[in-house]
């Protein structure tokens, strides 16, 4: 097998790749949508099956600012709830929230103003 066939069977087989890549991506933004309603949905995946190369071209054209933003904000959203996770599960809370805790229990009574006193001087001073 000269080496030319062995390069264009290689260049095949990647833009194989690539093409199920980008069909798979398309789907899965058609069904991530929220702004497409059911009918919408079934529409563009129709078009996307019966007629693969052009539904993806034009969905690409259509909906690709779109399909941008959608990936931009699922990635936010991942993003802050993996961080309020780690939070929560080291356990770790703000001065602010330590401070709104602790006058919270000053208020009612809990702790003495000597307490209180000690308390936020501590929390002031980490």
């Amino acid at each position: 097998m000269p080496l030319l066939d062995v390069f264009w069977a290689m260049l095949i087989f990647f833009l194989w790749i690539v093409w199920f890549w980008l069909l798979i991506t398309v789907f899965a933004d058609i069904f991530r949508s929220h702004d497409l309603s059911g009918w919408g949905k079934a529409g563009w995946t129709i078009f996307v099956v019966a007629l693969p190369y052009l539904g993806v071209l034009v969905y690409l054209i259509a909906r690709g600012r779109s399909m941008q933003e959608r990936q931009r904000r699922s990635a936010y959203e991942m993003d802050q709830a993996t961080r309020a996770y780690i939070r929560e599960a080291a356990g770790t809370t703000s001065t602010t929230d330590e401070l709104a805790r602790l006058a919270q229990l000053h208020d009612t009574g809990a702790l003495t103003d000597e307490e209180y006193n000690t308390q936020k001087s501590r929390i002031l001073a980490v």
